[in-house]
């Protein structure tokens, strides 16, 4: 039967309370509970739309909580909190969490659309023990992440990407047994990249922070399919970390300082892109077979030894500025003037020959750079403008590298 709705008479929160159980005493549905409906009404207060936003339009505390934008419950109590309108491009909230989030008991899923919420996260998500999906990301939260996460042992997923958090990342993080997803990049978090011992673990992003130190071996689980470390200061060897990982099919190390070999494993991966990039890799490159990823970016870094033919089979290849030595392998020249190469960047190197006719028409979908090697290229082709206008390494740096 349908109840008029009552006005409140004062701001006071016992008075909603009130009001909403009197027009709810004849309601089919269940009432909501009441410390659940105080939480709402505490969060609400802490947060405003941003212009151009009426998310919380629906949030009037005379009529049932259960249907306003964002809120679903089971039975007397919220289970899913999603703050902001979802959709792309809308504007988010401002203000601030409020810990009395903490208290909502049996919520599962808590998530904040992009906006410009301010402030640390609350201490008292720790309490939150069914919670399984947790993501804050592009706001401006700032602080620590709060190590009394680690007690939620049911979460999946952790988003806090797009923040201004600093600190480290708590190991009680790595020890949560259920984690699927973490996304932590785009902070300035600190120190190392812990433990992760979660065996159902598919995505791990923690690019763009300030993190440092070397992965510890079986610190990373099998299970990843989507690893990214880049702009960071990692460093170390990867030969005992990155062997085990044969599920992943997203590889980016990029800018980091991780050194030693490059594991002839990781080429075996099925990757459609390895990003291995200004580090400080050094040592030949020694494929097993025929690599089928279809971009390889090995850029500065300090390999050397000859370009291994097994590498010949990569669409997009990054080369450049490295240490490689010798004949660029018959079998490039093959697959680049059958388009089969569409990227070739083998300048700032040591290479000393290429076997191709200078008559040769590289494909227009082609792009081949041969510049500041120790030999004259043989045809022009156009390089990037990083690549200098020097198209020939000094003869002196070419002798006294063979010595």
């Amino acid at each position: 039967m349908a109840t008029k709705q009552l006005r409140p008479l004062a701001p006071c929160c016992s008075l909603l309370v009130t009001l909403y159980l009197l027009q709810c005493e004849f309601c089919v549905h269940a009432i909501l509970d009441p410390t659940d409906f105080l939480v709402l009404q505490s969060i609400r207060k802490r947060l405003d739309d941003m212009p151009g936003s009426n998310y919380f339009a629906s949030w009037d505390f005379t009529s049932d909580p259960c249907n306003f934008a964002g809120v679903y419950c089971d039975s007397d109590k919220v289970i899913t909190l999603n703050l902001g309108d979802p959709r792309a491009g809308a504007p988010g909230l401002t203000g601030r969490l409020d810990p009395a989030i903490g208290k909502l008991s049996a919520l599962v899923e808590f998530t904040v659309v992009p906006g410009r919420i301010i402030g640390t996260l609350p201490q008292s998500l720790s309490q939150l023990r069914n919670l399984r999906f947790l993501a804050i990301s592009r706001n401006f939260l700032h602080g620590e992440i709060p190590a009394g996460l680690g007690q939620l042992r049911n979460l999946r997923t952790l988003d806090l990407s797009y923040n201004l958090l600093t600190g480290v990342i708590p190991p009680s993080i790595g020890a949560l047994p259920e984690l699927s997803n973490v996304v932590l990049c785009h902070n300035r978090l600190t120190g190392s990249v812990p433990s992760f011992v979660s065996k159902t673990l598919t995505r791990l992003d923690l690019k763009r922070n300030d993190l440092s130190g070397s992965l510890e071996p079986n610190s990373l689980p099998p299970s990843l399919q989507s690893l990214s470390l880049s702009w960071n200061r990692l460093g170390g060897p990867l030969n005992r970390v990155i062997d085990r990982l044969d599920q992943l099919n997203y590889l980016d190390l990029s800018l980091n300082e991780f050194t030693g070999w490059i594991p002839a494993r990781v080429f075996t991966f099925p990757l459609a892109n390895l990003q291995l990039q200004r580090n400080s890799f050094w040592g030949p490159v020694q494929p097993a077979n025929q690599v089928t990823i279809p971009t390889v970016d090995l850029s500065y870094n300090r390999l050397s030894g000859q370009i291994s033919p097994m590498l010949s089979t990569v669409q997009n290849l990054y080369l450049n500025n490295n240490r490689f030595t010798g004949q660029v392998p018959g079998s490039f020249v093959d697959r680049l003037l059958a388009a089969g190469i569409q990227v070739l960047y083998l300048q700032h190197n040591y290479l000393t020959g290429i076997e191709i006719n200078p008559t040769a028409e590289i494909p227009a979908s082609s792009s081949l750079c041969l510049q500041y090697n120790c030999m004259v290229p043989p045809l022009q082709t156009p390089c990037p403008l990083k690549a200098g206008s020097q198209k020939t390494r000094p003869t002196g740096q070419c002798n006294e590298w063979k010595g």
